[in-house]
């Protein structure tokens, strides 16, 4: 074919891939730049999903001088990091909707149909009574096994003994049979040394 021919000048070559995305991609957003804008940065607070388009020097220069809660207070600031702990979802303190609950037509007093009839329905074993007062009954008090019951009589308490009494108790035996206290008595040194011990045991059980 001669190159004057009119089917040369039909020819048409396919561009590179390179060149059709390079087409594609925006121009870079920073003042005086005209390098394709390959990074995204975000636009700020109240426009998340909104991104400039910047090269990759800009896009540095951007995301080192971005700051999310510009313009924000102290306390603004503080109240959005304790919502964030959440999602920013809306939560309330245990038992305070249960009151509003009770409201709602689920738990209202007068029910219809099969509700009415459970609503109306007797107990004439008290058994639901039973089950109620045991719900509300005080707490047993906690029996203390064979090591824990050693540690208490080491301080001289019983398995009734409250953590603060056991705290209390232990900081005056301390003070007692501190070596310093008794000028190097091998006995108060042996007792001193027991004191702990038990204060330590009844502490990783949980009693203070």
């Amino acid at each position: 074919m001669k190159p004057n021919s009119k089917l040369f000048d039909s020819i048409r070559i396919r561009p590179k891939k390179e060149a059709e995305a390079e087409s594609r991609v925006p121009k870079c957003q920073w003042n005086g730049c005209d390098e394709p804008g390959t990074h995204r940065a975000p636009v700020g607070r109240m426009k998340e999903g909104e991104y400039f388009h910047f090269c990759i020097d800009h896009v540095r220069q951007y995301n080192k001088n971005f700051n999310y809660f510009s313009g924000l207070s102290d306390s603004d600031i503080a109240s959005f990091q304790k919502d964030a702990v959440t999602g920013h979802r809306p939560t309330w303190s245990a038992g305070v909707n249960a009151a509003a609950a009770k409201t709602a037509p689920e738990f209202a007093q007068v029910r219809s149909g099969r509700a009415a009839y459970h609503n109306k329905m007797g107990d004439p074993f008290n058994l639901f009574g039973e089950a109620k007062a045991r719900a509300t009954a005080a707490p047993k008090a906690r029996k203390a096994k064979p090591l824990e019951a050693k540690a208490l009589q080491t301080l001289g308490l019983d398995a009734n003994s409250t953590g603060e009494q056991i705290k209390s108790r232990y900081k005056e035996l301390v003070k007692l049979h501190h070596p310093d206290a008794n000028g190097g008595d091998r006995g108060s040194e042996d007792r001193f040394r027991d004191v702990i011990q038990a204060y330590q045991l009844l502490r990783q059980a949980g009693f203070c």
